[in-house]
């Protein structure tokens, strides 16, 4: 049976914590895949990101995207934390991560995790420039197409 963490508020993300806890420690995995996102300056372009959520619809959201994912593929660990409100470039706004028997397995279901991470999350994200003004952003065609090919 695959083990499921999620985790979706303000608090730091740790990227290190998430590994070790997706590698579990006994030998069992034979590859453990990590993504982590962080916030882009934009070549100067920004100051700050900020991210809000409905903390009951993006839970609900963030822990049913990683049981399709388990029920897919059926890793040994899936692991999905997103962060919420004010960052600074450089910080990380997501971890998500798979452990399973084999690479092929780990990677695919991982990109598929943070596609649909991505996409179906109900988050909304505001930009804010060096000079202070803030702006809200859209989704990317981009993105909605990657998460597309999951389905």
């Amino acid at each position: 049976m695959t083990e499921i963490e999620t985790r979706i508020d303000e608090q730091p993300l740790e990227p290190g914590q998430a590994w070790q806890w997706l590698a579990g420690g006994q030998g069992i995995a034979g590859a453990v895949v990590v993504f982590t996102g962080q916030v882009r300056d934009e070549q100067g372009a920004v100051d700050g990101l900020f991210l809000e959520q409905y903390p009951a619809m993006s839970a609900r959201a963030l822990q049913e995207i990683a049981r399709e994912v388990a029920g897919r593929w059926s890793p040994l660990r899936v692991l999905a934390q997103h962060r919420t409100g004010w960052m600074a470039p450089g910080e990380t706004i997501v971890v998500v991560g798979v452990s399973a028997a084999h690479r092929g397995e780990a990677f695919e279901a991982c990109e598929c995790l943070m596609d649909r991470v991505k996409t179906e999350v109900p988050l909304w994200k505001k930009v804010r420039d060096p000079q202070g003004r803030e702006d809200w952003i859209e989704a990317r065609e981009r993105d909605l197409k990657a998460a597309a090919r999951w389905w």
